[in-house]
């Protein structure tokens, strides 16, 4: 296998976690903050450099080696926003993104780097399904990034597109790579 061109890694983590009763970047596992956790699930992967959207509880995060924080005001506003927030943070010459959320901790590096290699062999997008289903990470090629602005609005991120333009999505099984289940309240939460 050759070596994989170097992509960036997004993680949105500006929610506050209403269902959760606090911002899920601040949320533990095994001691850790689920947003380390997700700069560390794409740094393992391959990502650089990664780009972290921050809003709720921002003040409160501890430092974030190896991640460019980006502040995002409107986090209110929804997934949407934070996705486009980041996507407009990234370098000019990011040929695509991987991009994660915060309350997914489960997700393995393996995933990532499943996404990065089909994006390697022509993918403009690359989606890793469990079962199936899609769900994260998922890899869009910059050439995607403009097409966003009319899907990812409100709670909504790439989803829409995704469904909208199947023409450009190629599926990632991932089944043996992690888990995507989300963190929504604390009962969720492995080990509790």
């Amino acid at each position: 296998m050759g070596q994989l061109p170097v992509i960036a890694g997004l993680l949105l983590a500006a929610g506050a976690g209403r269902r959760y009763g606090r911002p899920k970047a601040l949320v533990e596992l095994a001691g850790e903050p689920l947003v380390r956790r997700g700069i560390r699930l794409l740094r393992d992967g391959g990502c650089a450099p990664v780009h972290v959207v921050l809003g709720a509880g921002a003040d409160e995060l501890p430092a974030l080696p190896g991640a460019v924080p980006v502040r995002h005001d409107r986090w209110q506003e929804g997934l949407g926003s934070s996705l486009r927030r980041g996507l407009a943070s990234l370098p000019v010459d990011a040929p695509a993104v991987v991009v994660i959320l915060v309350d997914q901790p489960l997700i393995s590096p393996v995933a990532v780097r499943r996404v990065l290699r089909a994006h390697a062999d022509g993918a403009a997008v690359a989606v890793a399904t469990y079962a199936g289903r899609p769900g994260h990470p998922v890899l869009l090629g910059r050439s995607t990034w403009p097409l966003l602005e009319g899907y990812a609005v409100g709670d909504r991120g790439a989803r829409d597109l995704l469904r909208a333009r199947p023409d450009l999505v190629v599926e990632v099984p991932c089944d043996d790579a992690g888990s995507p289940v989300d963190v929504d309240t604390p009962a969720d939460l492995p080990g509790a």
